[in-house]
C-alpha cells in the first residue's frame, strides 16, 4: 500500500469535550480528511469535537455511548462500518475502547481496531484487561514515550504500543489576538510591562503553582485559566496568606485562551499526567517561555534549560525557583522563547503528526 492509497478510517470518543486532548482529535482528523481519505467520527452531538468538525471534509457520525457494554453503540459502529467500509476503527476514550473491540467481535467485522492513549493511566486493570487491549487491537498508540513507558509498567507489553506525538497547526498562531489581548489586560487591570504567570489547564495540580506564590517576588500576577476557583483553592490561598493578584477565569472558548498568551510572562504547567500538552504547544508556539512538571509527556517535548524548565512534582522550591529564574533571567527567557517556538512549529507540527498517524495505518491495513 503506497501513502496515497485512501483509506477508510472511524474515529471514535464519547468524550470530545473542553480539553487539549479533543483539539488533538480535531486536527487529525481534519488532517487526514483534507488528504482524502474518508474519515468519519463517531463522538456525541453536542460535544465541542462535533461542532469543529462542522467546518471539515470528515463525516460527522452522532453518537451515544452509554457505558463499555453498550450494545446499541456497538451496533451503531457496525452500521458504520459497512455504510462507509471502513477498514481501520481508532478508538480515543475508555467507553469507545471497549466498544469498538466488543463490536469487531459481536458482529464478526473485518476492520482493525487501533486505541489511542493521550494521558498516563492510573491503572488499565490488570491481566485480564491487558489481555482484552492486546487480544482486541493491532496496536496502540502512545502520544508519548512517557504515556508508553506507563502503560509499560502496568502490564502492556511494549512491542504492542507506537509512539505517535500529538502536534500543532501553524494556522491556530497565524489569528490576530491583539485586540482580544488588549482587552483582556483592561479587563484584569494589567499594566504592558506587568509580570504575568500564566496557567492553562483543566483541573490538574494547580496547587503546586498557588504553594509556591509565598516564594515568588511579590510584583507577579497569576492567571489560572480555563478553570474556577474551588474550596481546596481557597484553603491555600488563607493556609499561606496569599495577597497577591489571582485571577481565575473559567472556561473559555479557544481564541479567548490563546489570547492569553499576550498577556504571559511564563506558562505553568503542574500537571502530571499529560500525554503531550496542547497547552504546553501553544505557549511554545506563541514564544511564551514554560516551566513544566518532570514527568510524562512534558519529558518527551520539553529539554530541560534549552527550550523550557522542568521542576520535580511537589518540590515547591524548585518550582519557585525555576519561576524567578525565567522572571530575572532575560537571556535565559529570550532562549527558552527561541527555541520553544522552533520546537512546536518544526518538531511537534501537526504535519509530522498526521504523517505519521497516515503511514502507521496504512501499514496495519495492508497486513
Amino acid at each position: 500500500m503506497t501513502p496515497q492509497t485512501k483509506m477508510n478510517i472511524l474515529v471514535l470518543t464519547y468524550q470530545g469535550y473542553m480539553a487539549g486532548s479533543t483539539y488533538s482529535i480535531f486536527y487529525l482528523c481534519r488532517g487526514l480528511a483534507e488528504r482524502g481519505h474518508t474519515v468519519c467520527v463517531g463522538c456525541p452531538e453536542d460535544s465541542i469535537l462535533f461542532n469543529l468538525l462542522g467546518d471539515t471534509k470528515a463525516i460527522r457520525i452522532p453518537m451515544v455511548f452509554r457505558g463499555k457494554t453498550d450494545r446499541q453503540n456497538m451496533r451503531h459502529i457496525k452500521e458504520i462500518v459497512e455504510q462507509y467500509d471502513i477498514q481501520l476503527v481508532n478508538a480515543q476514550s475508555s467507553k469507545d475502547r471497549y466498544t469498538s473491540i466488543f463490536a469487531k467481535w459481536l458482529h464478526g467485522l473485518k476492520v482493525k481496531i487501533i486505541h489511542t492513549r493521550r494521558q498516563t493511566p492510573a491503572s488499565i486493570g490488570g491481566f485480564i484487561q491487558n489481555t482484552f487491549y492486546t487480544k482486541g487491537t493491532q496496536k496502540i498508540v502512545a502520544v508519548s514515550r512517557g504515556v508508553k513507558e506507563a502503560l509499560v509498567k502496568l502490564g502492556l507489553a511494549e512491542s504492542h504500543i507506537k509512539v505517535i506525538y500529538n502536534g500543532t497547526p501553524l494556522d491556530k498562531y497565524q489569528q490576530d489576538f491583539s485586540l482580544i489581548t488588549k482587552q483582556l489586560r483592561e479587563k484584569y487591570n494589567l499594566k504592558e510591562n506587568d509580570k504575568v504567570v500564566l496557567c492553562v489547564s483543566r483541573r490538574k495540580q494547580q496547587e503546586q503553582l498557588l504553594q509556591a506564590i509565598p516564594l515568588l517576588p511579590r510584583d507577579l500576577t497569576f492567571i489560572f485559566a480555563g478553570i474556577e476557583e474551588n474550596p481546596d483553592f481557597k484553603a491555600i490561598r488563607d493556609e499561606y496568606a496569599l495577597t497577591h493578584k489571582i485571577i481565575y477565569t473559567g472556561e473559555m472558548p479557544s481564541k479567548i485562551t490563546l489570547a492569553h498568551y499576550g498577556l504571559a510572562t511564563l506558562k505553568i504547567l503542574p500537571s502530571i499526567t499529560e500525554g503531550l500538552s496542547q497547552a504546553l504547544l501553544e505557549a511554545m508556539a506563541l514564544g511564551v517561555p514554560v516551566v513544566a512538571t518532570r514527568a510524562a509527556g512534558n519529558i518527551d517535548l520539553i529539554q530541560d534549560g534549552e527550550n523550557g524548565l522542568l521542576f520535580e512534582e511537589k518540590n515547591i522550591e524548585e518550582l519557585a525557583q525555576k519561576v524567578t529564574s525565567v522572571i530575572e533571567n532575560q537571556n535565559l527567557a529570550e532562549k527558552l522563547r527561541q527555541n520553544g517556538k522552533k520546537t512546536a512549529l518544526d518538531t511537534f507540527s501537526i504535519e509530522n503528526t498526521i504523517t505519521n498517524y497516515e503511514n502507521f495505518f496504512q501499514r496495519i491495513i495492508q497486513e
